[in-house]
């Protein structure tokens, strides 16, 4: 009998070893409890419940079922009505009245949360917290980018009036690029996020730390996006991210890409951020286009996006998405390398990068006189002057 059971009772679930063990026990008559539990070493009284199942349910119905219904140990916020309402306090102590609890400062982890519970007197597992947080209603979260802070109120409309100057420059055949910085990265060694794969145990190995000083440099990556083309330039600074770098690029863009796209072109539409440096108050970045623009016998117009909508330039969903998604998981080890990551960019739609590395110096902290400010052929438009403007060729 112990052997037979023995193999039997590990492949039955609760119910089932009980009902086993007292149609065991019953088949041996007198004697037969005291038997089995010898046999097996379980306990009489879990031979006297089989048992008293077995009478009370002689044709074995609800086989699913292994307690009876309510049967089983009280769930502990059942047992402790208490409990909801201080976990519910732990978890946001700023909107439950405790805005001094230590775990508003802390890693609100499970056992973290069981450890603040049982000090208040409400003994509990974290893996208990686990299951209450999840029944009621809560997961792990993490921050979300939404808050823009305060809205310009003509937010939408610079929107609007953007989309219809492009919409009528596409249609009349104008270039129309959106230009902007994307985040510096260091140059070295370093860990980028995401994953590639590679063979197991063989990831690529980084410096621990990522220091700036143990860097071989700094890549500064300045795009122009081509709206129409879906296409894009990228140069690669080396040294500051200035309005005199911006323009720069621009104009590698022109003279390598955009004269030869574009051979009838009299006029091009900039969209760009409020800020940094193609922001619309820095003075350099006007005088710098007028530059350009003499110096190409192009107009060119101007739109920024209001303060606070950076997200929403279409060169970081068509284009710096892109390059980010390219190099996930991969060192920037040589500036080379960020080049041909950056040039070997493409999507499923056709998108075409072009890359250079751009080692020119751009010093910091120039000043725009005020003779060279009058000098600036601009044109404000008569909606929001100060977002929108355009930038003749000189006469002189």
């Amino acid at each position: 009998m112990a052997a037979r059971l023995a193999d039997l009772l590990p492949r039955l679930n609760e119910r089932d070893r009980r009902l086993a063990l007292a149609s065991e026990a019953r088949s041996w008559g007198y004697g037969g409890i005291a038997a089995v539990h010898r046999a097996t070493g379980m306990s009489k009284t879990t031979i006297h419940r089989g048992l008293h199942d077995l009478e009370a349910d002689p044709e074995g119905g609800a086989p699913d079922r292994v307690r009876a219904v309510g049967g089983g140990r009280k769930q502990a916020e059942a047992s402790n009505p208490e409990l909801l309402d201080a976990l519910d306090a732990l978890i946001e102590p700023e909107t439950r009245g405790e805005p001094e609890s230590a775990l508003r400062w802390t890693t609100k982890s499970t056992r973290k949360l069981a450890d603040a519970l049982t000090g208040m007197g409400h003994a509990i597992s974290h893996s208990v917290v686990a299951r209450i947080l999840r029944g009621h209603g809560y997961s792990l979260q993490g921050t979300r980018k939404t808050l823009e802070g305060a809205q310009h109120p003509d937010r939408d409309a610079q929107f609007r009036y953007i989309s219809s100057l492009a919409t009528e420059r596409i249609a009349a055949g104008d270039p129309v690029i959106s230009v902007d910085t994307k985040k510096q990265e260091l140059v070295g060694r370093f860990a980028q996020r995401g994953a590639e794969w590679h063979r197991t145990g063989e990831s690529v190995e980084v410096s621990t730390y990522d220091f700036p000083d143990l860097a071989d440099g700094k890549a500064i990556p300045y795009g122009v996006y081509d709206l129409a083309d879906d296409s894009a330039w990228v140069s690669v600074g080396v040294d500051h991210d200035t309005s005199v770098f911006a323009v720069a690029t621009i104009e590698a863009w022109w003279q390598q890409v955009g004269k030869e796209r574009y051979p009838n072109a009299r006029r091009i539409l900039i969209t760009a951020d409020g800020g940094g440096s193609n922001g619309h108050r820095p003075w350099l970045w006007k005088r710098e286009l007028a530059r350009l623009s003499a110096a190409i016998g192009v107009e060119i117009t101007v739109c920024h996006y209001p303060p606070g909508t950076s997200k929403w330039n279409r060169i970081e969903h068509r284009l710096f998405s892109r390059i980010t998604l390219n190099w996930r998981g991969r060192p920037l080890e040589t500036y080379q390398t960020v080049v041909n990551l950056i040039a070997n960019t493409t999507t499923k739609t056709g998108l075409a990068v072009r890359c250079q590395l751009d080692l020119s110096h751009y010093p910091t902290k120039i000043k725009v006189t005020e003779q060279e400010k009058q000098s600036i052929p601009l044109v404000r438009h008569d909606f929001h002057g100060d977002w929108n403007y355009n930038i003749r060729p000189s006469t002189e």
